[in-house]
């Protein structure tokens, strides 16, 4: 994890160099959270990309193993909770996307699996493709899934990617003066790798020379990103 505190420090440090103006314990944990997100989602965009190219033979420095890493920070498997019809579940409430379903039907543990609504609609023709309490395959809409055979199952669960929870810098007022309480129970670091507190600073202060209304603040922050994230995919 990366620390909020040592994140928040810099940010004020670097905005406040050249007396740009002050960006306030609120500011900083919206700004904060965007950031995070931002950085989260990326990771699926490059995974993509790097996927469809030739990977390194070095295991240090390979893009997709790199991401991998990032990305296993996330992973979590739970289980689902049925909506209230039959064969129908809820989506974990922090999913990201979705990995595995699995099913216990009859003692049986098998993984289910996706198609589409017509996909579903042409096995149901064929006696063989027809699926079964050991072969249930299940389609999606904005609630959650729908297993088919819809009955006979004890437990279904899934492995996904889970939404980061957002950051928080948490203080105390003292004066005039927020200080840092690290020890708060809402206080939140960042929840992504320690390679991304860069990242993470230079794209909180682009936000913050927006709010300050310093082009100069914004460009130099957004040049800074843009040049780490083509050294990262050279």
């Amino acid at each position: 994890m990366v620390r909020v505190d040592t994140v928040y420090q810099r940010v004020l440090a670097l905005v406040n160099k050249e007396q740009r103006g002050y960006i306030t314990p609120q500011e900083f944990n919206l700004f904060a959270g965007h950031a995070q997100s931002a950085i989260f989602e990326q990771y699926f965009y490059d995974f993509n990309q790097f996927g469809r190219m030739p990977g390194s033979t070095n295991q240090f420095s390979d893009m997709t193993d790199i991401l991998k890493e990032k990305i296993a920070i996330f992973k979590q498997k739970d289980t689902l909770q049925p909506i209230g019809q039959p064969g129908a579940y809820y989506y974990p409430n922090n999913m990201y996307r979705l990995g595995t379903v699995f099913a216990q039907s009859y003692g049986y543990l098998c993984e289910v699996e996706p198609v589409t609504d017509n996909e579903l609609l042409n096995m149901n023709k064929s006696y063989l493709a027809k699926p079964t309490d050991k072969r249930p395959v299940y389609t999606i809409d904005t609630n959650g899934i729908h297993i088919t055979p819809i009955s006979g199952y004890t437990n279904v669960s899934a492995t996904y990617i889970r939404k980061p929870i957002d950051p928080n810098w948490t203080y105390t007022v003292v004066g005039d003066k927020a200080l840092y309480n690290g020890s708060a129970l809402d206080h939140q670091d960042f929840e992504l790798h320690e390679s991304e507190e860069a990242s993470l600073v230079l794209k909180i202060l682009a936000l913050a020379g927006i709010e300050l209304q310093s082009p100069e603040l914004y460009q130099t922050a957004g040049q800074e990103d843009v040049k780490n994230i083509q050294q990262e995919k050279a």
